[in-house]
């Protein structure tokens, strides 16, 4: 069980390395294909559709989770978007344009990255990880993992975002904070994104859940570039 544990984070670990450091097209497909292949690996090590969250009897409840998770997320997101003290932190300059903001939302972040990384971690990892220790130290574990994942992608996060260059600047500190704070936001999502893994046995509600907070909260940047010029 261990070793298997093992293997896991160490796809994990090639997978972000070549996705975020080597070409642009492996920046596009790297982690899909490596979501497909740990699902395939942990099929293959006796993990069965119900361990992954993806059994067909764990699909109604998965279901009702997720509407209520991206109803709050909606509402949360739209309210922090309209209001002016909240709504410089949603200016990610990827998002400026309403066409990008959309095929961001409803295609690239879906097939790219909410549910490639919902099969990998809460799929083939939380499965995995299920088999060796307690709940308890799988959420820590998975949370942890899915945290330190965002480390490379968040490098640019203070220069791209026109609200926290404003707040933490943009020099080496920033971005170091910058860092931090998304590590930390992003474990504490990946915590979140588990006991909705746990409390609906379906990955169902995680993705669900996953998109909202990425999909909204792109189209929520537009809004906010559109509102900031007009």
């Amino acid at each position: 069980m261990y070793v298997d544990v093992a293997v896991v984070v160490a796809l994990l670990l090639a997978t972000n390395l070549i996705a975020h450091f080597t070409t642009s097209l492996a920046s596009l497909i790297t982690v899909p294909i490596a979501a497909v292949a740990l699902v395939v690996i942990a099929r293959r090590r006796g993990l069965d559709w119900y361990e992954l969250g993806l059994g067909r009897e764990q699909w109604r409840s998965g279901a009702k989770y997720a509407a209520g998770a991206i109803a709050l997320v909606v509402a949360v997101i739209t309210i922090g978007a309209l209001l002016p003290f909240t709504r410089s932190l949603f200016l990610n300059d990827r998002y400026a344009a309403f066409s990008t903001a959309i095929v961001s939302s409803m295609v690239i972040i879906p097939l790219q990255t909410v549910i490639p990384e919902e099969l990998a971690f809460r799929g083939a990892l939380h499965g995995t990880l299920s088999r060796a220790l307690r709940f308890r130290w799988v959420a820590v574990t998975g949370s942890l993992l899915f945290g330190l994942w965002h480390v490379a992608s968040s490098l640019g996060l203070t220069s791209g975002n026109a609200g926290l260059s404003k707040i933490l600047g943009a020099g080496p500190a920033a971005q170091i904070l910058g860092i931090l704070g998304a590590v930390v936001a992003t474990g504490a999502a990946g915590f979140v994104f588990t006991w909705l893994r746990r409390r609906s046995g379906s990955l169902i509600a995680p993705i669900a859940l996953h998109w909202s907070l990425n999909g909204v909260g792109a189209l929520a940047a537009a809004i906010a570039w559109h509102m900031l010029v007009a």
